[in-house]
């Protein structure tokens, strides 16, 4: 299973529903995406693959506990520099909006995983 493959889907989803929302800071994959958000993905995939009963709420304190070690913290405002984040809260706080994120994410993770396994069934 190609890792990065889902990773860069997951993002390109996840762009395309932050400008549904008016944040247009998830810049495409191989078009100015940080090397922080790609490893997000990244991370993020490993963990639903190595997680796949969890609820979209783990995927989250996973994402969040990535965020603590790499030194982030809450801010108002995503910064990059500043390591500040409006979604570095737990996921009970998360308004409604920022929890699909994790759902999609999972959703997609999950599409690959059925996908592959049909495949492979018929073989």
């Amino acid at each position: 299973m190609d890792i990065e493959q889902i990773a860069r889907v997951c993002h390109a989803a996840n762009a395309e529903y932050c400008a549904t929302l008016g944040d247009y800071s998830q810049k495409p994959w191989d078009g100015g995406a940080e090397q922080w958000q790609r490893d997000g993905a990244i991370a993020g995939v490993k963990y639903a693959l190595a997680n796949r009963n969890a609820p979209p709420s783990a995927q989250h304190e996973a994402w969040l506990a990535d965020k603590k070690r790499d030194g982030w913290k809450y801010g108002a405002v995503k910064d990059p520099v500043a390591k500040t984040h409006p979604c570095f809260v737990p996921y009970s706080e998360l308004p409604i909006e920022q929890r699909l994120k994790d759902y999609i994410f999972q959703a997609i993770v999950k599409a690959f995983v059925t996908a592959q396994g049909v495949e492979a069934a018929k073989v």
